[in-house]
């Protein structure tokens, strides 16, 4: 084997290796206790999974306590059966009593916490919650977790989110809350278009008409320097392996 295979063949391998340690990095980093899916629209319905892993290799999950968002309670929370799991809601007295579909709430689930299974190591488990109706005037759900293991150590999924997108320590749960999507046949307010509107995107149509032609050149020319690039390479690595077996 001559020196450029060499030279190669460790590069290879130390690409390799650091591909594999971000990866090994990266495992543990992601594996907490969160939200699936991680959205839902304001105002509406949802079913959300409690996604619930075992980090240890010694101890099994045997415990969750699920704490909810005091500042926006929810009129509705129903979790569903899971097998070899009791549950147990808790509500809690509002302050100021919700309205719901005609009716007055005046308390609201606080808590709900799952005893009695097991989440052995190497597996997780999902606890799926029905809720609503979900605020219009927040961004966010955030969800306080308790982990217990039958080693009776406790994590405490509550850290508040970082600035600068930095991961706590221990996040809690979070469920983001996007507006909701315009149905078919509805109008938006961007559909909404006056006079002024209209001529100012029939003068956009006819500019990107004028241009349509320049652009497609344009794409052609990119894709022949693309071949010319491709077809240099393929010949230099010849050459190359001529050269090497000469």
């Amino acid at each position: 084997m001559n020196a450029s295979r060499v030279r190669t063949a460790r590069a290879s391998l130390v690409a390799a290796l650091a591909a594999g340690g971000v990866l090994l990095l990266a495992g543990p980093a992601s594996a907490h206790v969160g939200v699936q899916p991680g959205t839902a629209e304001k105002g509406g319905y949802s079913t959300i999974n409690i996604k619930v892993p075992n980090e240890k290799d010694d101890a099994s999950t045997v415990k969750l306590e699920l704490n909810l968002d005091p500042k926006h309670p929810l009129a509705s929370v129903m979790p569903q059966a899971v097998p070899g799991w009791e549950v147990k809601v808790e509500k809690t007295k509002l302050d100021k009593p919700l309205q719901m579909h005609g009716k007055t709430i005046e308390e609201a689930v606080s808590k709900v916490t799952w005893t009695g299974g097991k989440i052995e190591p190497g597996q997780f488990q999902q606890f799926p919650l029905s809720v609503g109706q979900l605020p219009t005037d927040a961004d966010e759900l955030v969800f306080k977790a308790l982990q217990t293991y039958s080693d009776d150590d406790v994590v405490r999924w509550i850290d508040p989110s970082k600035p600068g997108g930095h991961e706590a320590e221990h996040p809690a749960p979070v469920l983001k809350l996007v507006d909701k999507a315009a149905k078919p046949g509805e109008k938006n307010a961007a559909d909404d278009k006056g006079p002024k509107a209209e001529a100012a995107s029939a003068t956009t149509e006819k500019a990107a008409g004028s241009e349509g032609g320049s652009d497609t050149t344009a794409r052609v020319l990119g894709a022949a320097g693309i071949v010319v690039g491709v077809a240099g390479v393929v010949f230099g690595v010849l050459a190359g392996r001529r050269r090497a077996s000469a």
